[in-house]
């Protein structure tokens, strides 16, 4: 390394994507122009990792104006702050102005900007392994904080005092503790203690932020180990208590030989793969009424604990904002998860009816990890499968109805809730394979439903 803290020769495998061509493409107009422009963040860190990354950010000494009059689409989407999003095609850029930030007074916007040079701009950021600027052009990675040497250690660390980091934006606290579930790297013992000294000052950021780490963090590589860092961090009974309180509640060993259930809940989330939010966060959520429901009779026992966590899991994601679609899903999912036990005894109608509903998928793939991180019997599991092969042509799951409302009445019957119980019967028949045609169904919708003279 050279004293303006260049790197030659550092080994980046450069990508062929049309994001990164773009990308280096708003590098050269910059350059072009007479301005430093780089690379920086997360895009460097995965570059040298070898991994592709998923968008592009550039730094520049240009200043935010000279951003917009040298690009034709461009967002002030932070100007005050030094940030203009390009846009190219569908995709944007966000281009940010090397800038040295003021007092953090509400815990994640600087008080003041300043703009300055690219060796200042790196030691306000966040970790070190983010800390690293590529220039594309020159092949030459400028590293000021020691970013290269840590992400070859696999370490995150803080950039300079982590007291100091965490205090500017309480959010970092908990990115932390993702970079190194998801990176599989270790916290270096300085940044680790500030985490655990600050943990409780997480509460001054938005549910909005940290819904969007937690998802990061749970549906990524290594959730399991993720989740101990939270709750070894502090931040797991600051965020989520309800997921603390599973530590140390046992289970009866005949259905639960890995131990208790936060270790259950810690091995399901191991074994999901590549899941949705939802299903990540049902899987976390589905035990959470056990602790309030345990109870000690012929042997331990938690009744109910599938309506008591539905109700626990609904609190938990209005308190992370999440949508109303996606508190159903979990919700669905954590309420049904018990009925699964019993899917080799359910009537034909009820089982159809089951599978053909939109959220079967990942209330089936949380019934997989529940018996894989407990006592490994799949028998249910592989009958929904086979089931699933059978009925999987439309008409057999959801046929053609035999009759409707409007037949009914012309039956005769009149309009009142009867309609709809008879509709109902008459589907549920349908499904387990009794009535074939329209006549028959009329057959007994009379028989069964006189009307009364």
């Amino acid at each position: 390394m050279d004293g303006k803290g260049q790197m030659a020769g550092s080994r980046i495998k450069l990508p062929r994507s049309a994001l990164y061509k773009e990308a280096t493409r708003i590098v050269s107009a910059l350059q072009a122009a007479g301005y430093e422009a780089v690379l920086v963040g997360g895009c460097v860190r995965d570059l040298l990792m070898h991994k592709t990354p998923k968008d592009y950010d550039i730094a520049t000494n240009a200043t935010p104006k000279v951003v917009q009059k040298l690009f034709d689409r461009t967002v002030p989407v932070g100007a005050q702050f030094g940030v203009i999003l390009v846009l190219k095609g569908k995709q944007t850029y966000e281009v940010a102005t090397f800038r040295t930030e003021g007092e953090y007074k509400d815990g994640r916007h600087p008080s003041r900007v300043a703009f300055c040079t690219a060796k200042e701009d790196a030691q306000r950021r966040d970790f070190t392994i983010n800390g690293l600027f590529w220039d594309p052009h020159k092949k030459k990675l400028l590293d000021w904080v020691k970013g290269k040497a840590d992400l070859k250690a696999k370490k995150i660390r803080a950039i300079g005092d982590p007291n100091k980091r965490f205090a500017e934006d309480k959010l970092r606290m908990l990115r932390a503790v993702r970079f190194a579930s998801t990176l599989g790297f270790k916290i270096e013992p300085r940044t680790w203690a500030a985490i655990r000294r600050h943990a409780d000052e997480i509460r001054r950021v938005s549910h909005e932020r940290i819904r969007e780490e937690l998802i990061k963090l749970f549906t990524g590589p290594n959730p399991g180990h993720g989740l101990d860092l939270l709750d070894e961090s502090h931040l797991l009974n600051v965020l989520l208590p309800e997921v603390a309180a599973m530590k140390g509640v046992k289970q009866p060993p005949e259905f639960h030989p890995e131990g208790d259930v936060y270790v259950h809940t810690r091995i399901m989330l191991d074994l999901l793969k590549k899941p949705s939010p939802t299903l990540a966060l049902a899987t976390l959520l589905h035990d959470i009424g056990k602790p309030p429901t345990f109870r000690m009779r012929e042997r331990i026992r938690f009744d109910g604990h599938d309506q008591v966590g539905a109700i626990m899991a609904q609190k938990v994601c209005k308190r992370l904002r999440l949508s109303n679609e996606e508190t159903e899903r979990i919700i669905l999912s954590i309420t049904n998860h018990i009925r699964f036990k019993d899917v080799q005894k359910m009537r034909v109608s009820t089982l159809k009816r089951m599978i053909r509903h939109p959220n079967f998928e990942e209330e089936l793939e949380l019934h997989r990890v529940d018996c894989a991180g407990s006592h490994g019997q799949l028998g249910n599991w592989r009958f929904l499968k086979k089931k699933l092969k059978e009925f999987s042509k439309p008409e057999v799951l959801k046929p053609k109805p035999l009759l409707d409302g409007a037949d009914l009445l012309k039956l005769g019957y009149a309009e009142s809730p009867l309609i709809g119980k008879i509709l109902g019967v008459i589907e549920e028949q349908q499904l387990e394979g009794v009535l074939k045609g329209r006549e028959e169904a009329i057959r007994v919708v009379k028989k069964e439903f006189p009307k009364k003279r």
